[in-house]
């Protein structure tokens, strides 16, 4: 059955035109407001036309993130881009060559079914003809409601999708100025903006007449606590925002819990229950088996974490006659353009483009939007000429929003048989998304140290129709006949938080998935025995045994080496993703290999859906023994690589992964699938090392040598 459900891109993009040009002979456009942040996701969707379109790939160009050319989606996140974009442009394509068939038919007097399409030339009997898609899109309108015309084509009649087509964005990155850290305009200008070393720390004095003697050249820009330079050449920016610094008395900021991590589980803040399953419903909660055999606690501690990204936050902003452009590596690109509407109190549609640039890594909101603002502040002071202004890596870790740090508070009931009879979950975080325009707020820190002030974005976290914010993931995917799963928002700690990889899933899927393994063990289950008798999904059980069987579980085991298994289904509705690690316990925590199983139903790109598990598990591994960002008060004191490092080179486990093809079922989103499991395997694998749980994150020496005492 082909599937010719909507999407909710074209609710505000319906006709085919606001997706495809072929106004120039052997090219055609494709629009789409989603942006390139190294999941191949253009080269997915490039695949998905051209196989509705019978155009061979290359001729495709791809306009991406241009708020003024392009179509309006939502931001490129949450792992959706191929479910929703991917969707909306599968349909259009359809429809579009539907239409370009059906005008071929009346030219050529020909029978609609025997018009077909070789690389956009018209066939019709087999037989090639003078017409092309080009020739026949100058007299069709493409202005026509997507959802009239749409025809997708049988899974059995796709010959692009399916297949590993090399990533269309790399060779310019690989040899020429691609990122927006290497962007250069004519006549571009330096900026710099000293960030306050605190969230909510104000300037009270600053020394502009000694600035001044010192750098007669540079143009210094002071709004309220918002302190920036401008010069000619980057080095001398450098040199006078550090000069900045020395001039610059700033007060004490907010007075904060001696540990904050702790204090996300203990401020006090309004329970919701997200979701409450109960045999038999009373006041006190789920229902119980009365034979209770065990309970079982956990309560799982992660810190703040930052992007940590390889080439810091940039963006290039420029002022002409009114109108405000910005070159920027954001994830969202119209909801940056309408937040910068809002801080200059002008019409974003009207007289701001936003248009994306690659930058090197994103994994989330992290500081491209308020750099953008910092540009375009600066920029205001020197209409005509571009202003580019680049982080430094202290900035990065200081300005831009974190990973919220979150307290999850769990238990496990067992019957008398060791099964699962009740689960319940808190998870207690900060907000997991506070992007720059939602609920009409400017949503950056620059905004908020202007004279007068846009008001701090205080924001209630991502409701769980869209994927849940503290609580994604914490819904268990087994069969437990009594789940309560809530969560609790604190929203009054001096730090900003915002969307990084999987939400609150990692803590989440750590915490239930420790209770697996402690279930297990207490009923002497096997681990993945256990797992596959509490599951009632298929899909999730054939991935679950496909990575046992890669591992050869459960291996050897040693004093100092095991294995640890992971699962879950992101958002309980993406992918499904397995990955079991081997860990080895030495001087340091070291994850030596790593297999993973993942199905995402159909899939588009087997190499790029590789790329993306294994990115997932490097970046997971090293979150889970590594990141953390540190405080005094409520200061940063995380500043670069030497007090927040990362997994090295060395340190990459061998990793072995394989898809599960379901190419009769939709795709689904897989950019942060295999996040999660890996951080819940890891910590599965050190307790059976061990013979403790280690219930910190991230799971350092000190962590171990703090748990066991």
């Amino acid at each position: 059955m082909i599937d010719i459900a909507s999407s909710p891109s074209l609710d505000d993009n319906p006709n085919c035109a606001d997706w495809f040009d072929l106004s120039y002979e052997g090219k055609v456009t494709l629009r789409t407001a989603k942006v390139e942040i190294g999941q191949g996701i253009l080269t997915a969707l490039v695949q998905i036309a051209a196989d509705e379109m019978d155009i061979h790939p290359d001729r495709f160009e791809v306009l991406s993130g241009h708020t003024r050319l392009g179509p309006l989606e939502a931001q490129t996140a949450s792992s959706l881009s191929l479910e929703v974009t991917g969707r909306a442009i599968r349909l259009a394509a359809s429809a579009l060559r539907h239409l370009l068939a059906s005008e071929a038919a009346t030219l050529l007097q020909a029978v609609p079914d025997d018009v077909a399409f070789v690389d956009g030339t018209v066939h019709v009997g087999g037989r090639e003809t003078p017409l092309t898609s080009w020739t026949l899109a100058q007299t069709v309108d493409l202005n026509v409601p997507v959802m009239a015309h749409t025809a997708p084509k049988a899974m059995t009649e796709r010959c692009v999708v399916g297949t590993s087509l090399p990533r269309q964005d790399l060779p310019a990155k690989a040899v020429t100025a691609a990122f927006i850290q290497d962007l250069s305009l004519d006549g571009m200008m330096h900026g710099r903006v000293l960030q306050p070393p605190s969230l909510s720390a104000r300037i009270t004095h600053f020394d502009g007449e000694a600035m001044e003697s010192r750098f007669p050249n540079v143009q210094i820009v002071q709004n309220g606590s918002f302190l920036g330079v401008i010069a000619a050449r980057e080095d001398v920016a450098i040199r006078a925002i550090a000069a900045a610094d020395q001039c610059t008395t700033w007060d004490a900021g907010a007075t904060v819990a001696a540990d904050l991590v702790e204090a996300i589980g203990t401020t006090e803040a309004a329970e919701e229950v997200v979701l409450h399953k109960a045999d038999s419903p009373n006041d006190s909660g789920a229902a119980i088996d009365p034979t209770i055999g065990a309970t079982l606690s956990m309560q799982t501690r992660r810190t703040y974490i930052a992007h940590a990204s390889i080439a810091p936050s940039c963006a290039v902003a420029t002022w002409r006659d009114g109108e405000l452009e910005v070159y920027s590596h954001t994830q969202a690109p119209h909801g940056l353009r309408d937040a910068l509407g809002i801080v200059f109190g002008i019409d974003p549609v009207k007289h701001i483009t936003v248009i994306h640039t690659p930058g090197a890594g994103t994994y989330g909101h992290s500081g491209q939007d308020d750099v953008a603002l910092d540009a375009a502040l600066l920029a205001r002071t020197v209409p005509g000429s571009p202003v580019r202004v680049l982080w430094s890596r202290a900035d990065d870790f200081a300005a831009a929003p974190l990973g919220a740090a979150m307290v999850v508070c769990a238990q496990a009931t067992l019957d008398a048989n060791g099964r699962m009879a009740a689960f319940s979950i808190v998870s207690n975080s900060q907000p997991h998304a506070r992007r720059p325009g939602q609920d009409g707020a400017a949503g950056m820190t620059a905004a908020e140290r202007l004279e007068p002030p846009f008001a701090a974005h205080c924001c209630d976290d991502v409701p769980l129709v869209r994927g849940g914010g503290a609580e994604r993931n914490a819904t268990p995917l087994y069969a437990i006949p009594n789940i309560r799963v809530a969560k609790r928002i604190v929203k009054d700690l001096p730090v900003r938080t915002s969307a990084f990889r999987g939400l609150g899933a990692p803590a989440n899927v750590f915490t239930l998935e420790a209770l697996m393994d402690d279930a297990a063990a207490y009923a002497g289950v096997d681990p993945i025995a256990y797992r596959l008798d509490h599951l009632e999904d298929e899909r999730a059980k054939a991935v679950i045994e496909r990575a046992a069987a890669m591992a050869g579980w459960p291996g050897r085991e040693s004093d100092d080496e095991a294995l640890g298994v992971g699962f879950a289904q992101y958002k309980n509705r993406s992918a499904y993703s397995a990955v079991i690690v081997r860990v080895r316990l030495d001087e340091t925590i070291r994850v030596t290999h790593a297999w993973a199983a993942v199905d995402a139903g159909e899939i588009i790109n087997p190499d790029g859906l590789h790329n993306q598990v294994e990115g997932g598990i490097i970046q997971a591994t090293s979150l889970t023994l590594k990141e953390a960002v540190t405080f005094d008060g409520d200061r940063i004191t995380t500043h670069g690589w030497s007090d927040y490092p990362i997994l090295k080179f060395s340190e990459v486990p061998q990793i072995a992964v394989e898809l599960i093809d379901q190419s009769h079922l939709p795709p689904l989103g897989a950019g942060e699938t295999s996040v999660a499991p890996t951080v819940a395997a890891i910590g599965n694998a050190v307790c059976r090392a061990l013979g403790a749980r280690i219930c910190t994150l991230p799971i350092t020496r000190d962590a171990i040598v703090a748990a066991i005492g």
